[in-house]
């Protein structure tokens, strides 16, 4: 794999994204069956299909990988298609659209609802909870694997080792209540049918085109002031977060597992933003100031498990300065990672 400050377009940077390591090819084979990817034309979405379609091909199995979203930007559902994967127009929320779905062994959820949430509470309760339910319901046969949130955990102190998925949950405000919500009913699904499930608890996947370090970045090439209010932040690349999603689907169990997928560094945020100005040629400045307490995770387990995050983040922060300075493509969707309250 080239070194990610090398990945100059969005070609290159999507076939980056989605290069297998080695114990993906080897999940790919051992998979049995085909692939349902729930939700797949959002951030995580179209690069997770694209890894595991070449895990596939590369394994020699003839699975297929079933991409089903609503696809309100036609190009991601072209892009997957050319990728090989096969692309389902689909809206979760009309009466008929479960008695679509293929009836596939491997299902990976990441159908989700987070900004918006305090205008909108209605539906980001029914996306994040009756959805799930809906899923596990018509999925029970099958394994699952289901993003979840970081956001599920209380905030704790910072240079702590984070919180654990053993902790207890302590959701800060409704989007998080709503997550919790999902795992709550999936988790009583799981155990009410046998179905194996592993709950993702993601804080802060990472890329060139969206998340914590683009928001920072953007923030000191524009010589704004970037906010401290949440001091410390876990990061992981979006490639490796790809990877641990997939090879989750060896980990369900019933009753579920949990597993934290986050970096294993609490970055502080001021210092990044000093890094991001040396590397853009700016001063950094900074509004608030740091709390005691920050979202923070402990993904000791993963790196057990997985052996995951495998790409530093100083690697990158290489990559965003450049995608910044060259004028890149962007999502357009902040993460509003400085947020305490949880009203996003």
């Amino acid at each position: 794999m080239k070194r990610l400050r090398e990945l100059e377009n969005l070609e290159q940077l999507e076939e980056g994204l989605a290069e297998p390591y080695p114990e993906d090819v080897e999940c790919a084979a051992r998979l049995r069956g085909d692939v349902l990817v729930l939700g797949a034309g959002g951030k995580l979405g179209p690069s997770l299909v694209h890894r595991m379609v070449r895990s596939i091909r590369l394994s020699g199995q003839p699975w297929n990988v079933v991409a089903v979203s609503r696809f309100s930007d036609p190009s991601v559902k072209q892009r997957l298609e050319r990728w090989g994967a096969s692309a389902l127009e689909l809206d979760l929320f009309q009466p008929e659209a479960f008695r679509s779905l293929p009836d596939c062994p491997e299902v990976i959820h990441l159908v989700g609802s987070k900004f918006g949430t305090s205008a909108q509470g209605g539906l980001t309760w029914t996306t994040n909870v009756y959805l799930a339910g809906r899923v596990a319901e018509c999925f029970r046969n099958s394994r699952i694997v289901a993003l979840s949130t970081g956001n599920v955990y209380p905030l704790v102190r910072v240079g702590s080792p984070g919180s654990k998925e053993t902790d207890p949950a302590g959701p800060v405000g409704e989007y998080a209540q709503s997550c919790l919500g999902r795992e709550r009913v999936l988790t009583h699904l799981s155990s009410l049918h046998g179905t194996p499930l592993c709950l993702i608890r993601l804080n802060y996947a990472v890329e060139a085109r969206y998340g914590v370090l683009l928001d920072i970045a953007e923030r000191v090439y524009r010589e704004e002031p970037v906010p401290l209010e949440m001091g410390y932040v876990n990061v992981i690349w979006q490639g490796d977060a790809n990877s641990a999603c997939f090879r989750a689907l060896e980990l369900c169990d019933s009753p579920p597992r949990v597993l934290n997928v986050t970096g294993g560094e609490q970055l502080s945020v001021r210092d990044l933003a000093h890094r991001f100005a040396a590397l853009l040629g700016k001063q950094a400045s900074f509004s608030g100031r740091e709390s005691e307490t920050a979202l923070l995770s402990d993904a000791g387990l993963c790196r057990k498990l997985l052996d995951l995050p495998r790409v530093p983040v100083p690697e990158v922060m290489e990559l965003v300065a450049a995608w910044i300075r060259k004028g890149g493509v962007k999502l357009g969707k902040p993460t509003h990672f400085e947020v305490r309250n949880g009203e996003f």
